[in-house]
């Protein structure tokens, strides 16, 4: 196609975005076809740029994003055909808020769920607990009816031999378990109490939070070191025979020797 002999220069002057385009396209020598191709866009698209159907483009950022790479393309400077744009302006997107909730429900809500959650969860504890409270009670109790001292039995503290009588009138069973209770290591709580066992072979035999009026039972053989924590709380055996924990404050550490005795690690 030829270039059109004269344009009015008033009227270039006064011309719109789209009529520049199409008359550089035209100066340029390039059909509709050509600028769809080199553009890479729908010809449909170059016809709308040049007769100013914005409807038909989409957003004013997508046009003028087409508009810039048409200019380009035919070699015009960008800022006028820019300013000649006729297109609205690019406007942020506006968030409308579906629902609003007043600050004083918001708040209100809040808290009810939290309320529900720790109603729920003292629901569901404080049943476990008893029920583990009642359990240890129960099992301590009868640990110590055979552990007992001679005094606790009502009999003569004097006479050393006396427990060892009534043993012997018992089952075999029960001997079994005053010999076991020669060669072991004891700990009974009446408080919270911390405990770390550990044994030969480095392997944790027990680490926990011991509760109250709880009782752990481990051979001294297979002992090599244990840590008591908040001693006050704590009664500690060794092979039948209390060990002192008042010299300890808080925490006691000990290890086993090679002849079962309790050594102070402090």
């Amino acid at each position: 196609m030829t270039a059109p002999t004269h344009m009015n220069p008033d009227h270039a002057a006064l011309a719109g975005c789209g009529e520049r385009l199409r008359a550089a396209r035209i100066a340029a020598g390039m059909s509709i076809d050509d600028v769809a191709g080199k553009l890479r866009m729908p010809a449909r698209v170059v016809l709308s740029l040049e007769a100013e159907d914005w409807s038909r483009l989409g957003a004013p950022v997508f046009v003028r994003g087409q508009v810039r790479s048409y200019s380009r393309l035919l070699g015009l400077t960008t800022a006028p055909m820019m300013e000649a744009l006729d297109v609205g302006p690019i406007e942020p997107t506006h968030l409308v808020s579906r629902t609003h909730t007043p600050k004083l429900q918001w708040w209100a809500e809040h808290i009810g769920r939290r309320l529900v959650y720790i109603v729920l969860t003292l629901s569901l504890a404080i049943p476990a607990w008893v029920a583990t409270r009642q359990h240890l009670g129960n099992g301590t109790e009868g640990v110590a009816a055979l552990d007992s001292p001679p005094a606790a039995t009502g009999e003569e503290t004097s006479s050393p031999a006396t427990p060892r009588t009534l043993v012997a009138s018992m089952a075999p069973v029960t001997a079994n378990a005053a010999e076991s209770a020669t060669s072991e290591i004891v700990v009974r709580t009446h408080g919270e109490a911390w405990l770390e066992v550990v044994g030969h072979d480095g392997k944790s035999l027990e680490k926990a939070l011991l509760p109250d009026a709880s009782e752990r039972r481990f051979p001294l053989s297979r002992v090599r070191s244990l840590t008591i924590g908040n001693t006050a709380h704590v009664v500690l055996e060794r092979a039948g025979r209390p060990v002192d924990l008042s010299g300890h404050t808080g925490v006691a550490r000990f290890t086993v020797s090679s002849d079962g005795s309790l050594v102070a690690a402090d």
